[in-house]
């Protein structure tokens, strides 16, 4: 087995110990109140992690003005008043032993007034490309003002009792507007050569270190790059990193990105992982590691974390989104169980999808994440129940987990020969087959808790009144929709799954459907060499994707020169593979397909649920038998119904 050793060995930052080098990086949840404040969701959600193992946490961007909210339900240290909710998360996080930093943020244009209440402010009257309302560019005063919230919102995180706080000045927010000539064109001494665009953030180091002291820690969080035309290189950051270290800084934080390049801040799994090692490496060099850097970047696997540190291109690694999924991460790796790990996916489902639409975090893998004040699976049901969960997908797996942990006898039964459902097929489309690491987890952990497996069943009302369950979950999910296209019958013609299945194809193909799926299935066809056109009803394809996901992904098309076709319906396909499309301006034909795959959507399979509410027999169906939708969604509901139980 690997040996973590270089993970766990002690670290310092300023005279700050961690017992280990994996750090919890900032996460904005949307779990605090609207007025900032900590409250029992919060403190429940940092104690799991700092239980888990962790050896520092940062809290999520937490502003230090009202001007600088970025999300509705943020953490805040803007005011007094926050004081002892703050101390009581600092007490919980050393009740385990464990260290906790505090991050200061302002939001500077990335945000919109509806969420802040007053007009944005930044550097130069520039809208964010995303958020898009116009900030006021700062005066003076103002910049004296935010300068001086910092200054008071880190004397209150001391006060609060933090280990340490951590300057916000990465991911395109107010620090990083002004360094950035992306964002900051002001012609005064606050704009443009460097040292001038740096002067705003060191202000602000500095003043936090006046408040906090010199023996108080600091570390800063930095976009070595921002990967928009005309922002951050490593040409600017590695002097702004020495800057940094002459004016008090312990340690800098790597991060990349700004919300115009949102999927480098929160990387999907196209990204791959560790994709900021090397610009920490060259931070650390242009340092002369006089500070210990600290790595961020979809860094999930134990084996490349040690790797990193081992290479000592960093000191400390930053893991976030795998203490999403898996809080317990660093206890199992100790305990030498990394088989054990719940890994994150990179989906983004639960968590940055969530975030952008406004809404609070969580995980698609681990439900409890966020919930954890509101459930305790260690505790058993008050009653111990014969459980028949059936269908063997992600969210009947996770039914029969959680019923087995509250203390239930469960069977799981399943049609097909192997546990999965659908994702067995999803894991063969491009940056998807770490959905193979759900499945693998979820059948490990039922395996472990002694849930009884029946492979190759198909459940009808004679078995279930052989096996006389208590409680019945079905989870048999949902079915492609064959659409009723004149001509779909005809043998060039198949589905999606047929295709991931290894079903042969042509060289000039057309989907129909531009969905999630459609598109996905397009780019691995493109890339076995396909001439691909997509063809989408809606006003634009891949509209259920998420928008950190989206983007990588229709970039990826147009490189592959896959065509895509929107507000355009097929209304007929020849046996010539001549497809007859609809569009406002009229009828025209797209001729000569090879292969035409239909990508329209998926319906539920409710046979079973049908013929037991016909007899009265009492069952809960959860995920696509109730309505075709993400597998979040059906994980999720199975917690919950099998928690029920």
């Amino acid at each position: 087995m690997r040996s973590y050793e270089k993970l766990f060995e002690p670290v310092r930052i300023g005279n700050m110990k961690l017992h280990n080098r994996i750090v919890m990086p900032p996460m904005v949840t949307n779990f605090c109140e609207g007025d900032g404040s900590v409250n029992d969701r919060y403190v429940a959600y940092m104690r799991a992690r700092a239980k888990g193992g962790v050896g520092l946490i940062i809290t999520e961007a937490t502003y230090v003005h009202p001007s600088g909210k970025g999300f509705p339900y943020g953490l805040g240290v803007y005011k007094d008043e926050l004081i002892p909710g703050l101390k009581r998360l600092t007490e919980t996080v050393h009740e385990e032993g464990k260290k906790i930093a505090l991050q200061l943020f302002h939001c500077g244009r990335q945000s919109v007034e509806a969420v802040t209440g007053m007009t944005l402010i930044a550097p130069s009257p520039i809208p964010c490309p995303v958020c898009g309302d116009l900030p006021k560019e700062m005066t003076g005063e103002d910049i004296r003002q935010i300068v001086a919230a910092f200054g008071d919102a880190a004397a209150r995180a001391k006060e609060a009792g933090f280990d340490a706080v951590e300057v916000h000045g990465a991911h395109g927010y107010l620090l990083c507007q002004f360094l950035s000539p992306y964002s900051n064109h002001r012609s005064d001494e606050y704009g443009g050569a460097l040292a001038n665009r740096a002067r705003f953030p060191l202000e602000v180091v500095k003043k936090v270190r006046e408040r906090v002291g010199w023996e108080f820690p600091m570390t800063y969080r930095m976009s070595a790059e921002e990967y928009v035309p005309g922002g951050l290189t490593l040409e600017d950051t590695k002097p702004y990193a020495r800057m940094l270290v002459e004016n008090g800084i312990n340690a800098i934080h790597v991060t990349g990105g700004v919300y115009e390049s949102a999927a480098m801040i929160i990387q999907p799994a196209a990204v791959s992982q560790g994709v900021f090692v090397e610009n920490a490496a060259a931070i650390k060099e242009a340092i002369d590691g006089a500070v210990p850097v600290i790595v961020a970047g979809r860094l999930k696997d134990p084996d490349i974390m040690q790797e990193v540190v081992e290479s000592e291109k960093v000191d400390i690694v930053s893991t976030g989104r795998a203490l999403l999924a898996d809080p317990e991460y660093p206890a199992k790796l100790l305990a030498g169980h990394p088989e054990d790990i719940r890994k994150c996916i990179g989906c983004e489902q639960g968590c940055a999808d969530r975030l952008f639409a406004g809404l609070d975090i969580g995980c698609l893998g681990n439900p409890l994440t966020g919930r954890e004040w509101q459930y305790d699976l260690t505790l058993k049901a008050a009653e111990k129940k014969r459980v028949l969960v059936v269908g063997g997908g992600p969210g009947g797996l996770e039914a029969a987990r959680i019923a087995a942990l509250r203390g239930h006898e469960v069977l799981l039964c399943e049609k097909n020969g192997k546990p999965g459902g659908l994702v067995n097929l999803t894991v063969n489309l491009p940056f998807k087959e770490e959905f193979d690491d759900l499945l693998a987890f979820q059948v490990r952990q039922v395996e472990k808790l002694g849930v009884r497996f029946e492979l190759n069943r198909t459940v009808d009302e004679a078995f279930i009144d052989q096996v006389k369950p208590d409680a019945i979950i079905i989870a048999t999910g949902s079915r492609p929709i064959i659409p009723a296209i004149p001509g779909i019958e005809h043998p060039q013609v198949c589905g999606a799954e047929e295709i991931l299945a290894g079903a042969p194809f042509g060289k000039k193909i057309a989907v129909i459907g531009g969905g999630a799926v459609g598109c996905e299935v397009a780019e691995l066809l493109a890339d076995r060499g396909a001439n691909v056109t997509v063809i989408e009803m809606l006003d634009d394809a891949a509209k259920d994707v998420g928008m950190l996901e989206r983007a990588l992904l229709m970039q990826r098309l147009k490189e592959r020169n896959v065509t895509i076709l929107t507000k355009t319906v097929v209304s007929e396909v020849t046996p010539e593979g001549d497809l007859v499309l609809e569009k406002d301006c009229g009828k025209e034909t797209a001729k000569g397909f090879d292969t035409i795959v239909t990508c329209v959507g998926y319906q539920p399979v409710t046979v079973l649920s049908e013929t037991l509410q016909e007899k009265g027999i009492p069952f809960v169906s959860i995920g696509d038998c109730v309505k075709a939708r993400k597998v979040i969604d059906a994980v999720w509901e199975a917690f919950q119904q099998a928690y029920l139980l």
